[in-house]
């Protein structure tokens, strides 16, 4: 049996979800990137807008477009940037980008690439629409390094018979396979590196409020009994030791790649 694909449909939930934590990476991603400013970007499955806010507030953009295959996703980035002229929205799908070759100066893949049923399909699309030298990179959670936000999470609810969904290409999120993707479009100059990220949360009950809301989460909490759910609660609690003030600091991994289409 296939296994359910797994959709980011609701552009609030995944704010308080992911959003805050792509923000946290891409900060460093940036400044890591350290591209000029007054660039030509796209931001492919940008999802609910969160770091293509980002790329606006901290890289003095020429315009951008992002691109993602969920109308109320796009629907909630266009209302968060509807006060910027330089960005724009549209539907679309991260292997077969609607643009056309040479576009832009940078293209970019926040937290996407492991969602992604041919990585290198996209990775090749990202270094076709960008012009001879422009930039592609991306950033992915560690995921088989336990890098994820909610690893936690993940591994006590493995532990009690309830895996969560796991993307379609999770291997795509090591340095090692995101090295081989670009090599394999064609980019030079390719440079990766891990960034290092936390997040602390008010309480226990507000960080069990956002790790159960994510939609690789979400169902199978909902299919656990309650006492499943208060020994997954109970075995979390033991993991999460809050601090004096009773907020917990979570630490995640993002893995990050960059590299350039060759001049010609």
């Amino acid at each position: 049996m296939t296994e359910p694909a797994i959709r980011f449909d609701d552009g609030a939930a995944y704010e308080a979800f992911m959003g805050k934590w792509s923000q946290l990476v891409g900060d460093t991603f940036l400044d890591w990137l350290a591209l000029p400013v007054g660039l030509r970007w796209i931001d492919v499955g940008c999802g609910n807008g969160a770091f293509t806010e980002r790329l606006v507030q901290r890289c003095a953009v020429a315009d951008v477009l992002g691109i993602d295959p969920s109308d109320a996703q796009l629907a909630f980035a266009t209302r968060r940037l509807a006060a910027d002229r330089s960005v724009r929205f549209e539907l679309g799908d991260a292997m077969a980008l609607p643009c056309a070759d040479g576009t832009f100066d940078a293209a970019v893949m926040a937290l996407v690439i492991f969602f992604v049923p041919d990585p290198a399909k996209a990775v090749a699309e990202m270094a076709r629409v960008v012009r001879p030298g422009g930039s592609v990179s991306a950033y992915a959670w560690d995921m088989l390094g336990a890098g994820f936000p909610f690893a936690a999470m993940h591994e006590e609810m493995t532990a009690l018979g309830s895996p969560p969904l796991g993307p379609p290409s999770i291997d795509a999120a090591r340095l090692d396979t995101m090295q081989a993707l670009w090599r394999g479009a064609g980019l030079v100059q390719i440079e990766t590196r891990e960034i290092s990220v936390q997040r602390t949360f008010a309480d226990f009950d507000s960080f069990w409020e956002i790790a159960r809301s994510g939609p690789r989460i979400l169902p199978k909490v909902a299919g656990l009994s309650r006492d499943k759910v208060e020994l997954l609660k109970e075995r979390l609690r033991a993991r999460l030791v809050p601090d004096a003030a009773g907020r917990i600091t979570y630490r995640a991994l993002a893995n990050a790649v960059k590299g350039h289409a060759p001049e010609r």
